[in-house]
């Protein structure tokens, strides 16, 4: 099956930006069904068995609240760009994020959209994927390709097509940009796409990588120190004219 990470349009409503998630029409399930999960703001695509549907807006509907109470209590947690350690009694969903805030060195609400498509694509039953704003949970037994987005301008846009095999475990695979979507970043770089072993840490790595590219020049340094982790599996980088790439990722 195919996959792209981003979106390309947005259109205001009642006052909202919401995004057109016009690539999730690139998928091709091959025995999967296609469910889009709407809960206020979240917007998710289920790729899973018949029926699976409804079952996912329940688990988003409890993400987002277990997540939602906890920030009352924690309100540093949602506002803090650095790693930040959870109050005792944190639920699964806000240690995860602490947890992958720390390894990277980003505030932990960078792993949130991540963690929520984790936190809903673990408890599917069978091969599962779930998209959230672009961060991909995905447990397949059989390889998923994916294209790479890195803007209206780049020349890699759509022509980057790379694929990773979970082979029935679970990854995820994020994107973090500098030049375009809503996502706060310190660098330059048009794409940093990471392959994690969860979704949550693909998010935080993607954030703390895109951070770190400011030329071209940083492409092989950034790599470097990414495939140093060993919650990373692979990461693509563009910026500019150049394109770098290492680790469990097959160019298609």
């Amino acid at each position: 099956m195919r996959w792209a990470l981003q979106s390309y349009a947005l259109f205001e409503s009642g006052g909202a930006v919401y995004e057109e998630r016009t690539y999730r029409e690139w998928v091709m399930p091959e025995g999967l069904v296609r469910s889009d999960i709407r809960l206020q703001e979240s917007d998710l695509c289920l790729l899973a068995r018949p029926g699976e549907g409804a079952r996912a807006l329940d688990l988003l509907r409890e993400a987002r609240e277990t997540l939602g109470r906890y920030i009352v209590r924690d309100g540093r947690f949602r506002v803090t760009l650095a790693p930040h350690e959870p109050l005792p009694g944190a639920p699964l969903i806000a240690r995860r994020m602490a947890r992958a805030a720390a390894i990277f060195g980003v505030g932990p609400m960078a792993a949130v959209a991540g963690a929520v498509a984790e936190s809903v694509g673990e408890r599917i039953a069978g091969d599962v994927i779930v998209e959230n704003g672009g961060d991909i949970y995905a447990r397949t037994h059989g390889p998923i390709t994916v294209s790479l987005y890195a803007g209206g301008e780049s020349q890699f846009t759509g022509k980057v097509k790379f694929r990773v095999d979970p082979r029935g475990a679970a990854i995820g695979i994020a994107t973090s940009s500098a030049t375009h979507g809503h996502s706060l970043s310190f660098g330059k770089a048009d794409a940093v796409c990471v392959v994690g072993s969860s979704a949550v840490d693909a998010d935080a790595a993607a954030t703390a990588f895109c951070n770190k590219v400011q030329t071209e020049a940083d492409v092989a340094r950034v790599i470097e120190e990414a495939m140093g982790h060993e919650r990373v599996k692979g990461i693509i980088i563009a910026i500019g004219d150049k394109l770098g790439a290492a680790g469990e990722i097959e160019f298609v």
